[in-house]
């Protein structure tokens, strides 16, 4: 293609995005002088009127949306790192079961991550939350030597209470993840030359010490891409918190809009929420592969 036919296309290209941008905007303008209400933040210091099941920090009905929002917030943070944290480890065994030698542990591993990516994450919290927890008997609890207690008002562990909201989320979304953090594990794990495999065998290094010291660093490099895709797509996905009941950012974002109709601005608050915490994530797990990397290289 000649350099002026690709100047003409790139030429078009930036008009029609800044027709559509245009475009939108214009749209924007009107819908907001049809509600009458502008655009501002002023109404983020009037209070919220209404009451949040979970709170970390101090909070009731009189205090503003500013604040409500930022307790939503923190919910969705524990939340979303708890998960991470579960999903990682738990994706890890899964994935090093898949690409084990014990066929029984295979085929294990292999139908949950048949069975838990088949299926939609909307039907998993509902399962965790409906029948793992609130299709308990009132005074129905499961036990583990009084450390550990389930119970249809959540999980109680070592003297920390879960609700049962905030459990059903992290058990769904933990499990969920983990079915493909298991396999981007298995993937990074296969991506080792077979060559490797052979030499710390013919060295007489068993199985376990080899994988851990030899086979996983140099698996890291695979790893770590698709492991960020994975926690990029569990921190979107807390946002079904609202099907549970629980009170994350999104579901009391839904709150405000139903009582002032700030759509436009709650919208921006939590795209600009998620956007900030996505690019953390992302630019951690650049910085962890940046590290890796250079340390295979020294080394």
């Amino acid at each position: 293609m000649k350099r002026s036919s690709k100047i003409f296309l790139q030429f078009g290209l930036c008009i029609f995005i800044i027709s559509v941008v245009g475009i939108l905007i214009n749209n924007l303008t009107i819908n907001l002088i049809r509600t009458g209400l502008g655009f501002n933040f002023n109404w983020l210091f009037k209070p919220a009127s209404f009451a949040l099941a979970e709170h970390p920090l101090p909070y009731s009905s009189s205090d503003s949306y500013a604040w409500a929002l930022f307790i939503g917030w923190l919910n969705s943070l524990k939340v979303i790192f708890s998960s991470l944290i579960i999903a990682t480890l738990w994706g890890t065994i899964i994935g090093l079961a898949r690409t084990g030698k014990n066929y029984l542990l295979i085929l294990i591993s292999a139908s949950y991550i048949t069975i838990i990516r088949q299926t939609p994450l909307l039907l998993q919290l509902m399962f965790w939350y409906f029948i793992g927890f609130l299709g308990l008997k009132e005074n129905m609890f499961i036990h583990i030597k009084n450390i550990f207690k389930i119970s249809n008002h959540g999980i109680e562990l070592a003297g920390l209470t879960l609700s049962s909201e905030f459990s059903a989320l992290l058990f769904g979304l933990s499990v969920f993840t983990s079915a493909f953090i298991a396999e981007v594990i298995r993937g990074g794990i296969l991506s080792v030359p077979l060559g490797q495999w052979e030499a710390f065998r013919s060295l007489g290094i068993s199985e376990k010490k080899g994988l851990i010291s030899i086979i996983i660093p140099q698996a890291l490099p695979a790893i770590i891409p698709g492991l960020t895709s994975q926690y990029l797509n569990l921190a979107k996905n807390s946002t079904l918190a609202i099907a549970v009941g629980y009170s994350d950012i999104y579901a009391i974002n839904d709150t405000i809009i139903n009582q002032t109709g700030r759509a436009i601005e709650c919208f921006i608050i939590l795209l600009t929420s998620f956007l900030l915490l996505n690019l953390l994530i992302s630019n951690s797990m650049e910085i962890l592969n940046k590290i890796i990397i250079n340390s295979k290289r020294y080394n």
